[in-house]
């Protein structure tokens, strides 16, 4: 606390010297969510396929395992549940955001989010 005191006027100048650096253009911002936004719906996409494999792997291998009484049948349940929630997770946030389904792109303008696979 005793360093905060002593040195404010530094912590608030620098402060402001790195956030005028950051700030830009203003026109840049725009660009800048644009970007972001098809990044983290490609990621998104692809995270959904790296899921389903291995889940699949998953699913296959704790089927056989319950039809020979090895694991309980809850355990093949629950990942089928886990991966029918991964699956519509997309469908979810489109309907909780109330947007109109328009094919399967982000479009960043109107704000509408789509599932991507």
């Amino acid at each position: 606390m005793k360093f905060l005191k002593n040195n404010i006027c530094t912590i608030l100048a620098a402060t402001l010297v790195f956030s005028m650096a950051m700030i830009g253009d203003a026109n840049a911002a725009g660009s800048v969510f644009d970007t972001a936004v098809s990044k983290l719906s490609k990621l998104f996409g692809d995270t959904k396929r790296v899921i389903f494999l291995i889940g699949g792997f998953g699913l296959i291998a704790l089927a056989f395992q319950a039809i020979f009484g090895k694991l309980k049948w809850a355990w093949f349940a629950a990942l089928a549940l886990g991966l029918a929630v991964v699956a519509a997770a997309g469908k979810i946030v489109q309907y909780s955001s109330n947007a109109q389904d328009t094919g399967s792109t982000w479009e960043a303008n109107s704000g509408k989010a789509i599932d991507t696979l």
